[in-house]
């Protein structure tokens, strides 16, 4: 005999989901426009992506996390120069996703750091890479200060900032 299942919507819960991802893949898309310092649309990008992680399943988290990437290279937002990284950059994003989505059942601050630390050295890494098989010589410094230590800064910077928000949410709720 096979069994069935049967697969219960709960309307509530899809409405909350579908408005958690509306409300950030709009800052995924609409920061990057609006704003164009690393220093500050890198805290609020991490913060999105770890928020996405905390409400939403891998899959649609990660989906958050190509966003940024794409809207700031198909509108020119991005610098040329860094075209090549964007796809290590779409990575990094999944690697801080996951992650987080898997550590912060441990303890939210370990999957904070852990995430943060492996986004970073992930950057890191592949831009020695990048610059030394694809840029100019004069072009790799300012990669590699965009892929150094400021990414790990703005990670753990999302972290907190994504803390406050679920602070602040569960205040509400």
């Amino acid at each position: 005999m096979e069994k069935e299942k049967t697969l219960t919507l709960d309307k509530v819960q899809i409405s909350k989901k579908t408005a958690i991802f509306s409300i950030l893949v709009g800052i995924a898309i609409v920061l990057p426009a609006l704003i164009h310092r690393q220093e500050i649309t890198g805290p609020i990008i991490n913060a999105t992506l770890f928020l996405a992680a905390y409400f939403l399943s891998p899959d649609v988290a990660i989906f958050v996390g190509l966003l940024p990437s794409i809207v700031a290279l198909s509108s020119g937002l991005l610098p040329a120069v860094l075209a090549p990284m964007v796809p290590f950059i779409m990575i990094s994003n999944g690697i801080l996703i996951l992650c987080f989505y898997y550590f912060k059942k441990v303890n939210y601050w370990l999957g904070v750091i852990v995430a943060s630390l492996l986004k970073f050295l992930f950057l890191f890494g592949t831009s020695f890479l990048v610059m030394n098989l694809l840029l100019k010589e004069e072009l790799a410094p300012k990669v590699a200060q965009m892929m150094g230590p400021i990414q790990l800064a703005t990670a753990l910077a999302g972290g907190i900032i994504a803390f406050l928000v679920l602070k602040a949410l569960r205040k509400k709720g």
